[in-house]
């Protein structure tokens, strides 16, 4: 008997061939179907997540969950009839007068592996990049997040029925499975050790896959930085779903600024108490091994709320504090002497999906941008940058590959084809076989 992946996948690939590529008209209205059913669904979304969660900000799940669902729907709906068009390229004169262009084609079913930590966002993101390039789509939802697991199969069944996109829900040996499927493309968002099996698993069947991972993303707060507003920006980051996202702010590369005022700077920003809990249990343990034995100072006044906050970390060189991901709301402050060496202690890491910049100078980012590899380089503020429909979005290595958001995710779902017209002579005929002494002296000229 197949298995629900296996089902999901043979059905869609029956409704292609007997339906064919979703016209740009289909898409588009596919693509406000989902929009508006999500605008429906927003009130049941933020009550399924905090269930879940036991503790999540509505407002969040609303921000970041429905409303950037909406958008890249509505943006990628806009740009369609753009991003499909055929592209002329040039023609070698020896061949002219042929055509040649390049069209951008469904690959097919796409299948797509969503993380807990924005069950929603993480899952319909892909998805609308996949669906404005005319392909079907499997989603297989997070286990850890049940209840809008199961919101996410209503949603995906009324906004774009069966024959479009399907859902598979389960455990770890249905993900094990699913990512074992001969997918046309698969995505998986989570940590670095799954992505490396996924990957592992895709490559039995030649599966190219998209991988959004993470990393330990730094915040460099620079000698040129104004404290208060780099640490209110970089807390407001971390605040976000309690830190359990992967751009989130993970350490503080602190430069020429002294800890105890970049330590007030915190406490006075008033953001010392996230509006989200940690997850589960599990999560909650995973942190405070990573924080064992070192120096943690809680951001938020004393009080029953205090093991909820945002805590500032500190440990020697070596500590787990420094090399793994936190993923949480524990932000790791690593006060270094210069830039240079804030360029070396992000270089001896893996690539991380964003760099974030407090009062850089315009030699000071180059040096960085040249120095470092990421996803992105943000000066300013953090996180907000994805939320931007139109910017591609992924990581470098470790961090991830791929591309989604607007076109960029568009193409990351569509095999560029080769389009190719002949005319009736061309000057390339006369190296037609059988070739003569008059073909060979012309191919000498040509090399000459």
């Amino acid at each position: 008997m197949p298995s629900a992946a296996e089902a999901a996948l043979a059905g869609l690939r029956a409704a292609a061939a007997r339906d064919g590529t979703p016209s740009l008209d289909r898409r588009r209205a596919l693509l406000d179907a989902l929009a508006a059913t999500m605008l429906r669904r927003a009130e049941a979304a933020a009550a399924a997540i905090d269930a879940d969660y036991g503790g999540r900000s509505p407002e969040e799940t609303l921000l970041a969950e429905v409303k950037l669902v909406v958008d890249a729907a509505r943006h990628a709906r806009r740009h369609l009839h753009r991003w499909a068009r055929p592209r002329r390229v040039g023609v070698p004169f020896p061949f002219q007068p042929a055509r040649a262009w390049q069209e951008p084609v469904p690959k097919g079913v796409i299948g797509i592996m969503a993380p807990w930590n924005y069950p929603l966002q993480l899952a319909l993101l892909p998805a609308i990049d996949a669906l404005a390039a005319g392909n079907r789509l499997v989603v297989k939802p997070a286990e850890a997040t049940p209840r809008t697991a199961a919101l996410l199969a209503d949603l995906v069944q009324e906004a774009l029925g069966e024959d479009i996109a399907r859902t598979v829900q389960g455990g770890p040996e249905v993900a094990a499975d699913f990512a074992a499927q001969p997918w046309d493309h698969l995505v998986f968002t989570g940590g670095t050790e799954t992505g490396r099996r996924v990957m592992a698993a895709a490559a039995a069947n030649l599966v190219p896959v998209t991988l959004e991972l993470g990393g330990k993303c730094p915040a460099l707060v620079l000698p040129g930085a104004d404290l208060r507003r780099a640490a209110q920006a970089i807390l407001a980051g971390k605040a976000v779903n309690a830190g359990q996202t992967c751009i989130a702010p993970d350490t503080v590369l602190l430069i020429g600024h002294d800890r105890a005022d970049f330590l007030a700077a915190c406490r006075a920003s008033g953001i010392g108490l996230p509006e989200t809990v940690v997850v589960n249990d599990r999560q909650a343990a995973r942190l405070a091994g990573l924080c064992e034995g070192a120096s943690v100072t809680p951001l938020a006044p004393d009080g029953p709320s205090r093991q909820r906050a945002i805590a500032l970390a500190e440990a020697p060189p070596g500590h787990p504090l420094h090399e793994a991901e936190l993923f949480g709301p524990v932000l790791a402050l690593q006060p270094l002497p210069d830039l240079a060496a804030a360029i070396a202690w992000i270089a001896a890491r893996p690539a991380p999906l964003a760099i974030y910049l407090f009062g850089a100078s315009r030699a000071e980012v180059a040096a960085i941008a040249t120095g470092t590899r990421s996803g992105a380089i943000v000066e300013g503020r953090c996180v907000e940058y994805a939320t931007f429909p139109a910017l591609a979005f992924g990581g470098v290595g470790a961090s991830g590959f791929g591309r989604r958001n607007g076109e960029a995710g568009f193409l990351e779902f569509s095999a560029l084809r080769a389009r190719v017209a002949h005319g009736g002579w061309s000057l390339s005929r006369l190296l037609d076989p059988p070739r003569g002494a008059r073909a060979r002296a012309l191919v000498r000229r040509i090399l000459r």
